[in-house]
């Protein structure tokens, strides 16, 4: 089985900087891309950022571009998301998700395995 585990949520103030992390353990052979999503109370799951595995391509969301950045572990299956200049609207549950070939591309919820999501909180 695959397990996702996502951890560097906490609280901050508006500004400050923020990294989560993801790691990926068990059956994780054949992934072809790591996302980020982030959902907000009484709103929809919303995409962040995807890397493809084998060449460490990026896609970001218009609404994190410039602010946000995924990179991967060179080895294990672990990826980052380096948040920058944080907002109070960026307080939302963080997912980490992956996913072997999908059919949808990897910036829509296509992902067959998810982490259980770490909290960020920005005070204003």
């Amino acid at each position: 089985q695959v397990q996702l585990v996502e951890s560097g949520g906490g609280l901050v103030q508006a500004g400050d900087s923020l990294r989560l992390s993801c790691a990926a353990s068990g059956r994780t052979f054949g992934f072809t891309h790591m996302g980020w999503f982030r959902q907000a109370p009484g709103k929809e799951r919303e995409f962040l950022a995807a890397i493809r595995w084998n060449d460490r391509s990026t896609i970001y969301a218009d609404s994190v571009k410039g602010r946000f950045t995924i990179s991967r572990h060179n080895v294990v299956y672990t990826v980052y998301l380096q948040m920058n200049s944080l907002q109070a609207e960026d307080t939302a549950v963080y997912y980490c998700a992956a996913r072997r070939a999908g059919v949808r591309p990897p910036d829509s919820d296509d992902y067959s395995h998810w982490g259980q999501g770490t909290q960020v909180t920005v005070s204003s």
